[in-house]
């Protein structure tokens, strides 16, 4: 059912009026673009904000390149209806907005790779339907008076948040929720709640998360509850990166992630650990990212080195020529010396044009990614990708955007994973590849047995 692509140009006028699904929407002839449908029924609590989302939220697919309908009608609920649209926001909806039927299609259209977009009191919604609590992700509790917070921006590659500020000072409605996300959904970003009154998370206090569920995708933002939110720049960029992603625009990784301790987290102090080796350099921007300059050199974590673990990085090249390239190097000897993790060691690499076993993907020289695979996950030049590069005895696999694309096993005792350092490449004076928010957990020093759901 969801078509992948490119960004096409929306058909303003194929948007229904507010409340008047009930049957298929009537629009000019499709092209290849994408259809989102805001639902914005209430059977509780009704926000006055909800006219000012569903302009914006138009106003968002026209610069998105996906054509909008609205409807609070259920009826528009159903198997074939819901085929016609690669997401399905959930706009400060409340109470039981649909019956059995209308739930099971639902059910059904997620299952076979629908979108979810979860808008505030999206979390307010269906307390009895099991399925929905799951995609949500948690269901509204209470909630303090409207006032000023500090939003922690956890992720800064997805979509939704990489354009901002790590620490985000907004004004909103702040809902407390009955459960805890972060075990089954990625938090995106979470409150402080040192920052205002009226929290009761504990200070672990997610607001905005995605999943990949049941076969579909699902991202839900707690923001929302003012009109003013809805003229706020950065909390359109928000939802426009959260839309984007559900339907398939935009890939990042989703999974779960805890447990994980940064070795870069874009202060200054966090490179105290690092060594540049050979020409070249890292610059450090004010928004916490390292971009690479000239070369060929070697960012190298020397602190210490490794044997089983799961790294995590956010990359990106500039999109400037399409041809920036770099690398994750792994399991190389200490060393001034850039070279040697290039003889010793193993590149994970990052360049768009080459041969397969030296793009993007590629444990370069030696395996190729799946390259089908790789391609479906990939982001353009100029946007953020997530690698995993998990190490375990000789195995090394690699993720990208939540999609395993590698999975190569050593056997040259000279090139050994069991023990070794970590580094990022900077290749060359016309290549620049920007990185964030390197992190790792350590692993146990064999792979556990998993099942394929589990992705291994």
């Amino acid at each position: 059912m969801r078509r992948r692509g490119q960004l096409t140009t929306a058909v303003a006028g194929a948007a229904l009026l507010l409340g008047c699904v009930a049957h298929p929407a009537v629009s000019q002839p499709d092209h290849d673009g994408r259809r989102v449908l805001v639902f914005s029924k209430t059977a509780g609590f009704r926000h006055d904000s909800i006219p000012a989302g569903v302009a914006a939220v138009r106003q968002l697919g026209e610069r998105g390149g996906f054509t909008v309908d609205a409807t609070e009608d259920a009826g528009a609920f159903t198997s074939a209806n819901l085929r016609r649209y690669d997401g399905v926001v959930f706009l400060s909806t409340t109470g039981d907005v649909l019956d059995a039927a209308q739930q099971t299609a639902f059910e059904g259209y997620i299952r076979h790779g629908g979108g979810y977009v979860g808008i505030h009191a999206a979390a307010d919604t269906e307390y009895d339907w099991a399925f929905y609590g799951g995609l949500a992700g948690a269901y509204f509790q209470s909630h303090p008076a409207i006032q000023q917070a500090e939003v922690n921006v956890e992720d800064r590659a997805h979509p939704a948040t990489s354009g901002l500020p790590r620490a985000w000072e907004r004004t909103d409605e702040w809902y407390n929720y009955r459960s805890n996300p972060r075990e089954h959904a990625h938090v995106l970003a979470s409150l402080d709640e040192s920052s205002y009154t009226g929290g009761t998370m504990n200070g672990d206090h997610p607001i905005a998360w995605c999943q990949n569920y049941r076969g579909g995708r699902a991202f839900y933002t707690g923001g929302g509850h003012t009109g003013e939110s809805y003229a706020e720049p950065a909390f359109l960029a928000h939802l426009l990166g959260g839309i984007r992603w559900a339907i398939g625009d935009a890939q990042a990784d989703c999974r779960p992630e805890n447990g994980y301790r940064p070795l870069f987290d874009g202060t200054s102090a966090s490179l105290a650990g690092w060594q540049q080796a050979g020409p070249g350099s890292f610059t450090l921007d004010d928004d916490g990212t390292l971009t690479s300059s000239g070369g060929m050199g070697l960012l190298w974590y020397a602190d210490r080195s490794f044997g089983a673990y799961s790294l995590k990085l956010d990359w990106k090249t500039s999109g400037a020529s399409g041809d920036d390239n770099s690398g994750v190097f792994v399991g190389f000897p200490p060393s001034t010396d850039p070279w040697s993790a290039v003889n010793n060691g193993y590149e994970v690499q990052i360049d768009a044009t080459d041969v397969p076993e030296k793009t993007t993907g590629a444990v370069y020289g030696f395996q190729s990614a799946d390259i089908r695979k790789r391609d479906r996950a990939l982001n353009p030049p100029g946007e953020w990708n997530t690698y995993e590069i998990r190490v375990q005895g000789e195995r090394l696999r690699v993720w990208l955007n939540g999609v395993k694309i590698n999975d190569f096993t050593n056997t040259d005792p000279a090139r050994s994973l069991r023990d070794g350092h970590l580094g990022l490449q900077n290749h060359g004076a016309d290549d620049q590849v920007s990185f964030r928010d390197v992190r790792l957990k350590e692993l146990p020093a064999k792979p556990s047995v998993r099942t394929a759901s589990q992705g291994d």
